[in-house]
């Protein structure tokens, strides 16, 4: 897997670096501020070394306000197949809605086959490197990862729409949860490709997800992690 790491701390910065490359990851660049981040994204773009996950804290120079989350931000506009978690100690509830949604940014003309993965994971809640890794992992496949904190910050008024699904359906929506595609979920479920897609379609509509709406898949599994934080 091919990275790049952004954090404006050098010392977090290194110790995740060595973590990953210990773990037989390539991270291509390291960027210390935003600016240094957008750099990097476009020197790869033009040197054919997109990464397959960009990892960036929020809040960043030059401003320390939640420059790092609105470089992610404009990098998923501008590079919608790219994989972006961010990683940080904070939840930056008005930016990290837009990343996720894509209010305003074009993101609803990307295909979801075509979009990257996503995360927003908290750095004092991760308490083993095993799960971090296999989250980075769900993200490079093009899966959804988000910490439950996160979530429940991001979605209001869905969590009794759970109660409406059947036991069924709630199967499918915890497998969703886990970055599955609806292939591995008709594998892990013994189901036809038709039942899993009926069953992820009357997930959407008893969630209050209608066809029209963006990232449906995305809504529906933080409806999911802030219902079992």
């Amino acid at each position: 897997m091919k990275l790049i790491v952004a954090d404006d701390s050098a010392l977090l910065r290194e110790g995740l670096v060595s973590l990953l490359e210990r773990q037989g990851h390539e991270v291509i660049v390291q960027a210390a501020s935003a600016p240094e981040l957008m750099s990097a994204i476009a020197t790869a773009v033009r040197e054919g070394r997109c990464p397959d996950v960009v990892i960036t804290d929020v809040r960043m120079p030059p401003g320390m306000g939640d420059d790092g989350l609105a470089a992610a931000i404009a990098i998923r506009r501008d590079h919608p197949g790219m994989g972006i978690l961010v990683l940080s100690q904070y939840v930056a509830t008005a930016h990290a809605t837009d990343l996720f949604s894509g209010w305003g940014d074009g993101l609803s003309m990307v295909s979801p086959h075509d979009a990257g993965g996503l995360g927003y994971l908290l750095k004092d809640r991760i308490s083993r490197v095993a799960d971090f890794m296999r989250s980075l992992s769900i993200i490079a496949a093009g899966g959804v990862v988000v910490d439950p904190e996160v979530a429940a910050r991001l979605i209001h008024g869905r969590r009794t729409a759970l109660d409406l699904l059947s036991v069924r359906e709630l199967e499918v929506l915890e497998l969703m949860s886990q970055g599955s595609s609806n292939q591995q979920i008709a594998e892990r479920l013994y189901l036809s490709a038709s039942a899993v897609s009926k069953h992820v379609t009357n997930v959407f509509m008893k969630l209050g997800l209608p066809a029209g709406e963006d990232n449906r898949r995305v809504r529906a599994v933080l409806a999911y992690l802030t219902a079992h934080d």
